[in-house]
């Protein structure tokens, strides 16, 4: 790869991104946050605190003493013990926590009076866009964000069967993805080996953690996603898919 001396320049080539993913493909998921800290602008880690971004989370406090700041997109329906997890993640690593919610929703009431309920029932998109989409942008505006840290693997199928370790999205925003390579069952060792804190209700059949609505239990031999959004074809929140395609299907959200 080119001698790199200073961050990234954007917006990357495709001939850039692909000599960038060559060299990144045979590093170890350390030396991808190392490499990550050294040359990505605006570095930030995006975390709904499931087990792969924990990892990275513990890895990146054993690489730096200023990792990058997390950013956790509230939805107002996440389960009691993520908001516990993310209260013991923030005492463990005594890492900034930004965290965002759907515009002018404080609480599950206000979102209600404002949306209607179960709106992930009667308006699956535009529920995704307000609850994810839009206060992940705003997010991104707001702290000056040009790059995030996710916890995005191959081994999840679906969308992100062919991840590569760095990618651009339909925004411009950089997306690094430093254990892309590593399976389920890596992932579980290192957070026992380093007794890296981790939601509860994985202790109870739960693999893959959202919100309380769209997230179900997880048979003996079922893939580690299949417990989202089980029974239909959804397999990513919108989070990860064109931005631009999901504002135009979305409906004209209150003022």
């Amino acid at each position: 790869m080119s001698n790199l001396t200073a961050p990234l320049d954007l917006p990357l080539s495709k001939e850039q991104l692909d000599e960038i993913n060559i060299y990144l493909s045979v590093l170890t998921p350390e030396e991808i946050l190392q490499w990550g800290l050294k040359y990505l602008p605006g570095l930030y880690q995006t975390t709904a605190f499931g087990l792969t971004g924990l990892v990275a989370i513990d890895m990146l406090s054993k690489i730096t003493k200023s990792p990058p700041p997390l950013i956790f997109l509230d939805t107002l329906y996440h389960f009691p013990e993520t908001y516990e997890l993310v209260e013991e993640v923030k005492k463990r690593y005594d890492v900034p926590v930004h965290v965002y919610r759907p515009d002018r929703c404080k609480d599950t009431r206000e979102f209600e009076e404002t949306y209607g309920q179960r709106l992930w029932e009667t308006d699956e998109d535009t529920y995704d866009f307000v609850v994810k989409v839009e206060p992940a942008r705003r997010a991104y505006k707001d702290l000056g964000v040009k790059s995030v840290i996710t916890g995005r693997r191959a081994t999840q199928g679906a969308d992100r069967a062919t991840l590569q370790p760095l990618e651009v999205d339909s925004t411009g925003l950089l997306k690094l993805n430093p254990l892309y390579q590593w399976n389920f069952h890596l992932v579980e060792w290192y957070i026992k080996e380093q007794n890296v804190p981790r939601n509860k209700l994985l202790e109870q059949g739960y693999r893959s953690v959202g919100d309380w609505h769209s997230t179900a239990k997880v048979a003996e031999g079922q893939d580690e996603r299949s417990g989202r959004w089980a029974g239909k074809e959804k397999t990513e929140c919108g989070l990860h898919k064109d931005y631009f395609a999901m504002k135009a299907q979305a409906k004209t959200v209150a003022a």
